[in-house]
């Protein structure tokens, strides 16, 4: 059987807690002594070992003592995810950094985001670096992959939902702005922004205020923002 890894101690916990099976399942003696979770836990047999063993076989030092290894993760269908009622989607836009896929996932997870969908080229992919970065929302969040994003959005596109691409101060201001209903969001890639084909699909464009000097802000934070303004004006 294939699998894949998960470390630290939140990831692990929450694979353990989600959908997919732990197979195995290794934590140095002082995550055993701090975490009561490790202790408690019956199936699978925890194995203590070195914490330069877990480097080793984890290819980092940012494990804090946990290493699992897991049933592959699987993807949901975006088509399916677009079928539900009142979706609230993230779209990425090829976002290729790992911790940025995983700080966008912890923010949809947090504001009861439909899901989250990437295109199969030019985007990070759930990895053991994103389920760190997740702090291991990616176990109960739906993330799916799309072969064009472009042609996705103008597929799922109706008069119940809308596409509302994130853009700087050009777009409409997000308070002024209906968030309240069926909504794919479109983040684009850090420095990038959205791809002309991708941008085209937008039935609106929505700006974060910035009272700053800062130009921009970092797309997982961006997604946040956005989400959870969506979520306020659902009604919480």
């Amino acid at each position: 059987m294939s699998r894949e890894q998960v470390y630290g101690r939140r990831p692990v916990r929450e694979a353990l807690r989600g959908q997919r099976e732990v197979l195995e399942l290794w934590a140095t003696e002082r995550a055993v002594k701090s975490e009561s979770w490790l202790r408690e836990l019956e199936r699978p047999r925890v194995q203590t070992k070195l914490d330069r063993d877990i480097s080793e076989e984890a290819g980092t030092r940012d494990h804090q003592g946990v290493l699992a290894w897991c049933e592959p993760y699987k993807y949901a269908d975006a088509y399916e995810l677009a079928e539900r009622e009142r979706p609230l989607l993230a779209c990425l836009d090829q976002v290729s950094d790992p911790r940025n896929l995983g700080a966008v996932c912890r923010s949809a997870e947090g504001a009861g985001a439909t899901g989250v969908v990437v295109p199969a080229h030019g985007s990070a992919r759930v990895t053991a670096a994103v389920c760190r970065a997740s702090a291991g929302a990616v176990e109960h969040l739906p993330i799916a992959v799309v072969t064009n994003l472009a042609r996705y959005l103008a597929e799922i596109k109706s008069g119940d939902l809308w596409v509302a691409g994130a853009a700087g101060e050009s777009g409409t201001p997000m308070w002024q702005a209906d968030l309240s209903g069926s909504l794919a969001f479109v983040f684009g890639a850090e420095g990038k922004g959205l791809r002309p084909l991708v941008r085209r699909t937008c039935d609106l464009e929505v700006s974060i205020p910035q009272l700053g000097q800062v130009e921009s802000l970092n797309v997982s934070v961006a997604a946040a923002v956005l989400l959870y303004e969506a979520r306020r004006q659902r009604g919480g």
